[in-house]
């Protein structure tokens, strides 16, 4: 494989409206365990921030199931499709097959995963596609047997946005997506630094993880949707039991692009470092990540300690998945998936590192069910150096 370079990829808040008043009931019950996007939803107050563990040192949070072994494995598979061009986010259907999205042709397109086989099933319109901003982070609606709403995040001419649109199966290949219904806009576009990855949470709201756009200070203002993870009712408001009466639900991110939830309903998030640190976080309502004043771990007691920190040119993370008891990093620099096994809200573990150089740079990770993953690659994005049939969905058997 050809060797493979890239730099560290990388709002004000439009409200849509003022949200009813907030049930106390719901916010003890969203802050207790019914975290997602970005945020934890563990025991511990706004506030916690939960001690490293070093390895071999027991862990500190707490378990309620037995930690991973320290070592795992990971095999592929298979090739599931490939020539694919800027694939980006990624959304499991119920029957099996997936969408994926086309960051710079701004098209979504659904993958027989029997047979490998594309189709279009639309494109969506307003994408303005440049740098590291396009049609990104894909989910679908938690009533989506019911609704077929399709979410995605993109970059538009003036912002960055979520919209949804209906997915309709009968229709001709080309022409299944409807109209683009606005949910949330005015996140903070830049070249660079524009988040993008959305997901549902156990609590059904939809969770958004966003970039400070090279505006280091978005990320400490608790007024911009820059630098955040973002909870929002899946109609786009904030949702209720959110720790400011906003949409934000964790801040001081730099670049957040990988969201998953663990077994126990804890919110997990990876993020791009600047210069020295990239981070494994787990979120909580209402806490300070540190960005721009502290990269990776800190002495200062005001922000919240990533559980793991790699060195940019080992990680530059985008995706991440939960299965087998470990979280799974997909690395866009560092060209390899780590394994982070967890016990509670710590590391059980130090992380282990797969498919180094194998496959090139490593978009998105998403469970498929049990011990398998999907997995994207992302040589076509400008900073990798592509192969024959460049960009590929991989499947993975983990332990």
């Amino acid at each position: 494989m050809n060797s493979r370079t890239c730099r560290v990829e990388g709002i004000q808040i439009v409200q849509r409206r003022a949200v009813t008043a907030v049930l106390a009931t719901a916010a003890l019950l969203l802050t207790a365990g019914c975290s997602s996007g970005d945020g934890d939803g563990s025991d511990s107050g706004a506030n916690a921030s939960p001690s490293r563990t070093e390895s071999g040192s027991s862990p500190g949070g707490q378990a309620t199931e037995g930690a991973p072994p320290a070592k795992g494995s990971v095999k592929v598979v298979r090739t599931v499709a490939e020539g694919l061009n800027t694939p980006w986010g990624l959304a499991p259907l119920p029957e099996g097959d997936l969408l994926v999205s086309s960051r710079d042709e701004g098209t979504i397109t659904r993958v027989d995963t029997e047979s490998g086989k594309k189709t279009e099933v639309g494109s969506v319109p307003g994408v303005a596609a440049a740098g590291e901003g396009g049609l990104m982070g894909l989910a679908l609606s938690p009533e989506y047997a019911s609704d077929h709403m399709v979410y995605a995040y993109f970059t538009s001419a003036s912002d960055n946005r979520i919209v949804r649109m209906l997915y309709d199966e009968k229709k001709p290949a080309g022409e299944q997506l409807g109209a683009p219904d606005t949910v949330f806009r005015g996140i903070p576009k830049g070249t660079n630094h524009n988040g993008g990855r959305i997901a549902f949470g156990p609590d059904k709201m939809l969770y958004a993880g966003t970039g400070e756009r090279y505006e280091a200070e978005l990320a400490q203002d608790r007024n911009s949707t820059g630098g955040k993870i973002l909870r929002l009712t899946p109609d786009g408001e904030p949702a209720p039991g959110n720790p400011f009466d906003s949409p934000v639900y964790s801040y001081g991110h730099r670049n957040v692009q990988g969201l998953a939830w663990d077994s126990e309903r804890r919110l997990w998030a990876s993020e791009f470092g600047q210069n020295t640190w990239d981070e494994l976080n787990h979120i909580e309502p209402g806490d300070n990540y540190g960005w721009p004043d502290a990269e990776g771990e800190s002495d200062d007691s005001q922000f919240h300690d990533p559980i793991a920190q790699w060195d940019v040119a080992e990680a530059s993370p985008s995706g991440i998945a939960y299965a087998e008891g470990s979280v799974w990093m997909a690395g866009l620099r560092g060209q390899r998936l780590w394994r982070i096994p967890l016990n509670g809200t710590e590391r059980a573990a130090d992380p282990q590192a797969f498919l180094e150089g194998e496959h090139g740079r490593l978009r998105t990770v998403v469970s498929a069910g049990e011990n398998k993953l999907w997995l994207v690659t992302s040589e076509t994005d400008g900073r990798g150096s592509p192969d024959d049939g460049d960009d590929k969905i991989l499947e993975l058997e983990v332990t």
